[in-house]
């Protein structure tokens, strides 16, 4: 089932997210439409509070970046890297900041150039609540720290200098309110509601 994707201004999107339990109700369910509903918006990402769930949940396939130009063994690592995330912690980001282009299923039409780490490595739980701790490096570990953000409560838009925030203050407003065409299910936090 595709589910309505949250747009920014809702505060479920600036909350921190809350771990759960193996015993989450449906969580099987929630995964497959989590997925649908990522394919269907053309995401590489998904976080649980994208679609209103203040929880610590968020999937990942970065096959759509393996057309990128990069080299053969990056594209391959990307064309086949899926994964759930549940109960992620980032315990450690190293290497020197590099600058890529970043955009928001929660944000549509805005893309900024974001700074991010090159290397992290992560603790998490697969959807079978097995434990991993795993390194990751390159567009993988920037797709994982950019779903990372959202279940911090943090939004890409919250990394730009107050310049750039300035300049897209109103670009942001009207997605708020649902003054733009997106071509997926959104919920829009501030829209005026129909009679």
């Amino acid at each position: 089932m595709i589910l309505p994707i949250v747009a920014y201004g809702d505060p479920v999107l600036k909350k921190k997210a809350e771990d759960i339990s193996k015993d989450y109700p449906n969580l099987d369910a929630l995964l497959i439409n989590m997925f649908e509903t990522m394919y269907n918006a053309f995401g590489v990402g998904l976080a649980a509070p994208q679609i209103g769930l203040p929880i610590r949940l968020f999937l990942v396939d970065t096959a759509p970046f393996s057309d990128e130009d990069l080299s053969e063994e990056e594209q391959m690592k990307l064309k086949v890297f899926k994964r759930v995330f549940i109960n992620a912690k980032i315990l450690n980001e190293e290497g020197q900041e590099w600058a890529f282009n970043e955009g928001c299923l929660s944000i549509p039409d805005v893309r900024e150039d974001v700074l991010r780490k090159p290397i992290i490595t992560v603790e998490y739980f697969d959807e079978n609540f097995k434990k991993h701790t795993e390194v990751f490096d390159g567009l993988i570990a920037r797709v994982i720290q950019h779903e990372y953000d959202h279940i911090e409560g943090v939004l890409f838009t919250d990394k730009l200098s107050g310049l750039k925030k300035r300049l897209i203050k109103g670009k942001l407003n009207k997605i708020s309110k649902g003054e733009i065409d997106v071509d997926y299910r959104m919920r829009f936090p501030n829209a005026k509601k129909k009679r």
